[in-house]
């Protein structure tokens, strides 16, 4: 049975400005230059032509004029309209937008390199084969991963050709332009596991006993070597310690990332660092300054105020169009302006928060004067919410006297020491790392001894942090970290 009735709720709904602010606050400063230059091309109001000094130059509103137009009694469109240019230079001839991918020369990066694709497709150019042959070589080379590596099964390969170019084959022939795939260089690419990429390299290599023996033990007992099990091995092989060290050192000179010597040009993979502040120490002072870069000051245009102002009492149904197009876009670039001004305060807050909290920190770089701080403590200081504090500190940089950091960085929780007092856990996995890094690697700290360690630092620490610790610093089990 169906029932009509009333209900009442209570929702909280973000305004166009509060919508703007957030997706703002959360880009980094490269990303926040193509944001304005996006909003700069779309939106014909928004204007960042420089302003010359003098009295007769055009004036342009700013969005803190415009406020106090409307805030004194007039409406938006009064306040454009009490502006007057004399300039015949049309409108879209006012600024120069014709930036390329990026205007500053020390962003852009060139390369003659080849990419590793492309490396791949001149080796297979030389290779005699047919043209069905060398299609199925080609899709193979088009599905390996970035670091060389074929993980797709070759019954989806099958189906894939079948499916998306229209080629059949069989998995027999795929395994066979395969095999044609991996004697290409690198050394090892095309594998479909490291157990496979390292004996490719090993085959390549120079027969010496090292190899053979390395050769036998990877084919036959790879699950042995990789548990680090060298003196089962030794014992299995009959090898001398110095003849299984030989065999070590053969396996540890391979890449088990061959696609990864071929550099790509058309992917930046060494992401390029910019810094969103500048926190310089001066006489025992904090200097925090926020660079613009190529960010340009933006401002409503005051030529849109005349066709405002023309269009607004017509009774032409076209004007009346142009008139609701041109205060949708004012609107639309007020709250852009706004929120850009907006995003600037925050972060400035909050890094002088950060600055604040770590002052200790931030005056030498002693990594161990780092305070415990969450997110908490600095929207305490910033009055602004724990969202607004990650959205700012998510992929923003500062540039210091002693290195470039991520905000996140200076995050960490607390642990009591045995003196009671609050040490930050990134102190305790620094003096694990280094208790690690000084060890007898022929008779490595076990968890346990790592918690005895700690403790007679000072540190008290259960096994299982250690154990968590050491997982987030890639620091293998003790056994792991045997070697002979």
């Amino acid at each position: 049975m169906l029932k009509q009735g009333l209900e009442q709720k209570q929702t909280q709904r973000l305004s166009p400005l509060q919508i703007q602010t957030i997706k703002l606050i959360e880009l980094p400063v490269q990303e926040l230059e193509q944001r304005v230059r996006e909003e700069l091309n779309n939106n014909p109001v928004i204007d960042d032509t420089p302003q010359s000094g003098g009295d007769d130059s055009p004036k342009d509103v700013s969005i803190s004029e415009m406020e106090e137009k409307e805030t004194s009694g007039g409406s938006a469109e009064e306040a454009y309209s009490s502006y007057t240019d004399d300039d015949p230079t049309p409108y879209y001839n006012r600024s120069i937008r014709n930036w390329g991918k990026d205007e500053r020369p020390e962003y852009n990066t060139f390369s003659v390199h080849q990419t590793f694709t492309q490396s791949l497709e001149e080796q297979l150019g030389f290779r005699h084969l047919t043209d069905h042959e060398r299609t199925v070589a080609s899709f193979i080379i088009g599905s390996l991963d970035d670091d060389g590596y074929l993980r797709r099964d070759l019954d989806s390969l099958v189906d894939d050709m079948a499916f998306r170019a229209g080629v059949e084959t069989t998995e027999e022939e795929v395994e066979r332009m395969l095999s044609v795939v991996q004697e290409f260089e690198p050394s090892g690419v095309g594998a479909r596991n490291l157990r496979e990429c390292l004996i490719l390299q090993l085959e390549d290599k120079k027969r010496t006993p090292a190899v053979e023996n390395a050769l036998r033990i990877l084919k036959d007992s790879f699950e042995d070597f990789s548990g680090r099990h060298f003196r089962q091995l030794m014992a299995k092989y009959h090898l001398s310690e110095d003849e299984m060290k030989d065999v070590l050192r053969e396996i540890q000179r391979l890449n088990p990332h061959p696609g990864g010597q071929v550099e790509d040009s058309y992917e930046d993979r060494a992401q390029q660092i910019v810094p969103d502040f500048n926190l310089d120490y001066e006489g025992g002072e904090f200097i925090l300054t926020m660079p613009r870069f190529s960010i340009p000051e933006l401002r409503i245009s005051h030529k849109y105020s005349e066709i405002l102002e023309t269009s607004r009492y017509s009774d032409k149904p076209e004007q009346k169009e142009a008139a609701t197009f041109v205060k949708q876009k004012i609107d639309s670039a007020k709250w852009f302006i706004e929120a850009l001004r907006q995003r600037q305060n925050t972060l400035e807050s909050t890094m002088k928060a950060i600055v604040e909290y770590q002052k200790a920190y931030f005056a030498d770089g002693d990594e161990s004067s780092l305070r415990p701080m969450v997110l908490k403590d600095i929207a305490e200081m910033t009055g602004f919410d724990i969202s607004t504090i990650s959205r700012v500190v998510n992929s923003k940089y500062v540039e210091t006297h002693f290195g470039i950091f991520p905000l996140k960085y200076f995050f960490s929780e607390g642990l009591e020491n045995s003196d009671g007092e609050e040490v930050s856990t990134r102190e305790i996995k620094k003096e694990l790392k280094a208790l690690v890094d000084a060890e007898d690697k022929h008779s490595p700290l076990t968890d346990d001894e790592l918690v005895e360690a700690l403790s007679a630092k000072g540190y008290k620490v259960a096994r299982r942090t250690v154990a968590k610790y050491r997982a987030l610093l890639d620091i293998p089990k003790a056994r792991l970290r045997h070697s002979l």
